[in-house]
C-alpha cells in the first residue's frame, strides 16, 4: 500500500498517485491588496462595485496564471498566491516579482473607464509545508509557514502601486530586476527589523563578470575553438553546442571562447553574442539585444540616436538597402513584443549577418538557447542554412542543458557537441581554494567542501561564498538549493518519492529496502531506479545497492520529507533490517551474524536482480 502521511494528527492520509503527499518546500508567496477599498466601495453603486470586483479579481488571477502562480486564498480584497509550491523551475521568486509588476500595469489597462485602483504587492520567499494535492487555485490551506505572514506584512508596508520584497527574494532575483532598498520594517514577533527592497522593473541583461583563471576546461575550450577555426578556413559553417547541466560553467566557457578565438590566421573574427534570459520580453528579444550590441545601443537611447547608430553600424551594406534595414531594425528595437515588427526585424537581421559574414568571419553565439522561444531557434537554423548555401565563414555557438535536443539535419557532419562534465577532484580543489581565497576566507575548508560540490563550478562558488549554511534549509546555500529544487521537480511523482526515500537513511540502500519504506510491491522500483541512475541522480554501488549521487541533492531531497514521513520511513527501515537479522544460535552470536550476513546478501542480490538490465 502507498505510504500514509499523518498531517496534523495520527490519522493517516492515503494518496495513491503521490507517494509522498506533503513536502517541505521553499516557495515564494505573493500578497496583493487594494489600497483604500473601503472608501472606494462606499462611493460606488452596488452594480459598479460588482463590475469593479470582477475586473480586479479576473485581472489578478489571469496574471498569476500567466506566471504559473497558484491562488491559495482570497481574503477580502487581498489575493495570496504561491510560486514553486508544486513544481520549481529555479525562478519561482522571479516569476512572482514579474507577476506583481504586471498586476500593477494590467489593472490600469483593464478596469472600467473612469476607475483607478492602487494596489500594494508584497513578495516573500521561505520554507513552508505544502499539501501537494491542494496546490490548485482556491486550495485554501495548501501551505503553512511563517513566510506567508511575512508576505502579508510586506504588502501592508508597500507604497501604493509598489512591489516590495524580502531579503531572500531580493537575492533570488538579483540581476534580473531593478530594486532599491527601503527603510527596514519592524514586524511583531521578529527579533530584528526586516530589510525590504522595492522593485521598479525588469533589469536589462548584463554579461556576467568572470574573474580568475579557467579551471579544468582547457580541452573543451580547444575543441570548440578548433571547430570555429575550421568553419572559417573551409568557409563551411559549423554548429558548436556547449552542453552541460546548470552551473557547469557554460556561460564562462562561451566568455573564454570569445577571448580565445578573436582572430583566425591573422583575420579578425566578429562575434555577435546574445543571452536568453528567463521569460524574455518577446520571443525574439535576444535578437534585439544582439542588434543593440552591434550598434552600441542601450534600450534607453532616444529614437534619433537609435537610427543614427544603426546607420553607422550598417555602413558596409549597399546604400539601397541600408536605409530600409535601419528602419526595420529600429522598429524592432522599439517594439520587440510586436509580432509583425519582430518578424520583419528578424528577416532583415538575418540578411545583415550574412552580408557581414561575407566581408569578415563571424560567430553568432546564443547563451542558454534552451530557454529561447521556438522562433529564435528557427532563426538560427535559417541563418545556418543560408550561410551554408553561400559558403560563408560563419559558425553558430549555442549553450544549453543536456536534456535539450536541437535537431539540425542539414548540418551533415558539421555539428559538434562539446560536453562539460563535472570537474575532477584535483580541479575542483583548485577552484575551491581560489574561490575561498577571493572571498577572504581560509582555504583549509576546501577539503571539507570538496565532497559537497560534486564537481559543479556554480555549487563550488555558492559554498565558497557561504560563511555559514547552518541556518539554511537542509544546510545548503540558496543558489544550490534552487538548482537542486529544479532538478527534483523535473522528476515525476514516483521518481521523486523514490529519490527522497533513498536519501532519507543517509546511507546506501537496497532496492527492496526502498520498496518496503514506500510500501511498494517487489520489483516496482526497477525502471525508476534505472531512470534515476541514467539521470545522474543515483549511483549503483559495488554491493548492488543505491546511493544519491550528489551530497547537495541528498540533503535537499531528505529535507523535503516532513517529520512524520521521516519517522515512518525510519520505522519501516528498521523493520526491513530486523527482517534480515534473525536471533543468534549460540552465546557468541556467530551463527546469528552468519545468518544475518546471508540474509543481507540475499537482499542485495534481490535488489540487483530487480534493477538489472
Amino acid at each position: 500500500m502507498p505510504i500514509t502521511t499523518p498531517v496534523g494528527s495520527r490519522e493517516g492520509v492515503t494518496v495513491a498517485r503521490w507517494p509522498v503527499p506533503v513536502e517541505r518546500r521553499t516557495v515564494t508567496v505573493l500578497f496583493a491588496d487594494i489600497v483604500g477599498s473601503t472608501g472606494l466601495v462606499e462611493r460606488l453603486d452596488p452594480e459598479d462595485v460588482r463590475a469593479l470586483q470582477q475586473a480586479y479579481f479576473g485581472t489578478v488571477a489571469a496574471v498569476l496564471r500567466r506566471w504559473h502562480g497558484v491562488v491559495e486564498k482570497y481574503v477580502g480584497d487581498a489575493v495570496m498566491a504561491l510560486f514553486g509550491a508544486h513544481g520549481s523551475d529555479g525562478f519561482d521568486a522571479y516569476r512572482a516579482v514579474r507577476a506583481g509588476l504586471e498586476i500593477q500595469a494590467a489593472l490600469d489597462r483593464r478596469l472600467p473607464a473612469g476607475t483607478r485602483l492602487r494596489v500594494r504587492v508584497g513578495v516573500a520567499t521561505g520554507e513552508v509545508l505544502v499539501d501537494l494535492a491542494a496546490t490548485r487555485d482556491g486550495g485554501h490551506g495548501a501551505a503553512s509557514g511563517a513566510v506567508i505572514t511575512t508576505a502579508a506584512r510586506l504588502q501592508e508596508y508597500a507604497p501604493p502601486g509598489g512591489v516590495v520584497v524580502c531579503a531572500a527574494t531580493r537575492r533570488a532575483v538579483a540581476g534580473l530586476v531593478e530594486q532599491r532598498p527601503l527603510a527596514a520594517m519592524t514586524v511583531a514577533g521578529k527579533p530584528v527589523p526586516l530589510d525590504v527592497w522595492r522593485v521598479s522593473g525588469v533589469a536589462r541583461h548584463r554579461p556576467a563578470r568572470h574573474h580568475g583563471p579557467l579551471v579544468g576546461r582547457r580541452r573543451e575550450l580547444a575543441t570548440a575553438g578548433d571547430e570555429i577555426t575550421r568553419a572559417v578556413r573551409e568557409r563551411r559553417p559549423r554548429w558548436i553546442s556547449l552542453v552541460g547541466p546548470a552551473g557547469s560553467g557554460r556561460s564562462r566557457m562561451l566568455h573564454e571562447l570569445v577571448r580565445a578565438v578573436s582572430t583566425v590566421d591573422g583575420v579578425r573574427v566578429r562575434w555577435c553574442v546574445t543571452h536568453c534570459p528567463p521569460f524574455p520580453d518577446g520571443e525574439l528579444a535576444p535578437l534585439a539585444d544582439m542588434v543593440r550590441a552591434l550598434a552600441g545601443l542601450r534600450d534607453t537611447h532616444p529614437p534619433e540616436t537609435v537610427r543614427r547608430r544603426l546607420a553607422t553600424a550598417l555602413d558596409g551594406l549597399p546604400p539601397a538597402r541600408r536605409g530600409t534595414a535601419a528602419r526595420a531594425l529600429a522598429e524592432f528595437l522599439a517594439a520587440p513584443r510586436d509580432a509583425g515588427a519582430a518578424a520583419r526585424g528578424a528577416e532583415v537581421w538575418r540578411e545583415v549577418l550574412l552580408d557581414l559574414a561575407a566581408d569578415q568571419p563571424m560567430v553568432v553565439a546564443v547563451d542558454d538557447l534552451d530557454r529561447a522561444a521556438p522562433a529564435l531557434n528557427r532563426f538560427l537554423h535559417r541563418l545556418f542554412a543560408a550561410a551554408s548555401e553561400r559558403g560563408l565563414p560563419l559558425a553558430v555557438v549555442a549553450t544549453h542543458g543536456p536534456g535539450w535536443a536541437d535537431l539540425l539535419p542539414e548540418a551533415a557532419g558539421r555539428r559538434r557537441r562539446v560536453p562539460l562534465p563535472a570537474l575532477g577532484t584535483v580541479d575542483t580543489g583548485r577552484l575551491l581554494r581560489h574561490l575561498l581565497d577571493r572571498a577572504g576566507r581560509p582555504t583549509a575548508p576546501a577539503a571539507e567542501l570538496l565532497p559537497l560540490v560534486g564537481g559543479n563550478p556554480a555549487v563550488a562558488t555558492a559554498y565558497a561564498g557561504a560563511a555559514d549554511t547552518d541556518g539554511e534549509p537542509a544546510g545548503v546555500p540558496e543558489p544550490v538549493r534552487r538548482l537542486v529544487d529544479a532538478r527534483l521537480d523535473r522528476l515525476d511523482g514516483e521518481q521523486r518519492a523514490l529519490l527522497m526515500a533513498a536519501a532519507a537513511p543517509g546511507a546506501e540502500v537496497a532496492a527492496g529496502t526502498v520498496e518496503r519504506m514506500l510500501g511498494w510491491t517487489a520489483g516496482r522500483t526497477r525502471p525508476l531506479l534505472r531512470a534515476l541512475v541514467d539521470a545522474g541522480l543515483l549511483r549503483r554501488t559495488a554491493a548492488g545497492r543505491y546511493a544519491v549521487a550528489e551530497p547537495a541533492v541528498a540533503r535537499v531531497a531528505a529535507h523535503r520529507l516532513p517529520r512524520a514521513v521521516r519517522a515512518e520511513f525510519t520505522r519501516r527501515l528498521r523493520a526491513a533490517e530486523t527482517a534480515v537479522r534473525p536471533a543468534g544460535a549460540g552465546p557468541d552470536g556467530v551463527a546469528a551474524r552468519a545468518a544475518a550476513g546471508r540474509a543481507a546478501r540475499r537482499e542485495e542480490r534481490r535488489g540487483g536482480e530487480e534493477c538489472a538490465g
